[in-house]
């Protein structure tokens, strides 16, 4: 019986390390639940999705975001345009002072251009946002479901 409880404990703690890294924080900026969509096999690229608060008096820029999960990594942003939605690079996404930013499908995100795998389903994998001013932040992005909105699940947060 001890043995089992000793078992039931470490495969727990292993399941929630994920959950535990889902949110940074570096100075006065706050990133909260990292997440991207699971893709399909042969799908070349894929998007990453978060929110950055600034508790802080001073505004920040993310001014790109670093990882070996694509070939390319870039800022984006979707724009209408004759009735058309198209997604668009951009240089660099504000973050006021005391205000938040929520990158989300539809809206700002990170897309990842040429996926080296495909991202599965309750896997994870690195990124690192970096700041104009806080610098690089390392943050674990985790996997949900093809096509939902938000992530299912908050990890506890």
């Amino acid at each position: 019986m001890n043995r089992l409880f000793v078992a039931a404990v470490a495969a727990l703690s292993i399941a929630a390390l994920p959950a535990l890294t889902h949110e940074a924080k570096k100075g006065d900026l706050r990133i909260g639940h990292p997440w991207s969509r699971a893709t399909a096999p042969s799908a070349p690229n894929g998007g990453a999705y978060l929110t950055v608060e600034n508790k802080g008096t001073t505004a920040d820029r993310l001014l790109a975001v670093r990882g070996d999960v694509a070939g390319k990594i870039e800022l984006h942003t979707h724009t209408m345009k004759d009735g058309v939605m198209q997604m668009r690079p951009v240089e660099a996404i504000d973050v006021p002072a005391g205000g938040k930013v929520e990158l989300k499908p539809g809206g700002l995100h990170v897309m990842l251009l040429g996926l080296k795998a495909p991202l599965v389903k309750g896997e994870h994998f690195p990124l690192t946002l970096v700041f104009e001013r806080a610098g690089e932040v390392p943050v674990e992005v985790v996997v949900d479901t093809a096509g939902v909105a938000a992530p299912s699940t908050q990890h506890g947060h």
